[in-house]
């Protein structure tokens, strides 16, 4: 039962992160409807996202910088899954 409720919560995380990495692709115009749901999953994700980001900053490139901590949180998420669904 607990384990398959955190394996749910597990698979939810992961298409809440998805999401936001979409989202981030493209502009979001402020008091649109866009706008809150961007909202809503940066307050999902960024208490795990932003300690990653403090650790390890984004990367430059060129004018803009690669954050890797959406990736680090997948990976992490990926290797509990497989541990414990």
């Amino acid at each position: 039962m607990i384990q398959t409720l955190l394996c749910r919560l597990l698979d939810a995380y992961l298409i809440i992160i998805f999401a936001r990495i979409i989202l981030s692709w493209f502009p979001v115009e402020p008091g649109s409807g866009m706008a809150s749901v961007y909202g809503f999953l940066y307050a999902l994700t960024e208490p795990v996202l932003g300690p990653i980001r403090r650790i390890i900053p984004p990367m430059g490139m060129g004018g803009m910088g690669l954050d890797l901590s959406p990736m680090i949180v997948l990976l992490v998420i990926t290797i509990l899954r497989s541990r414990i669904c």
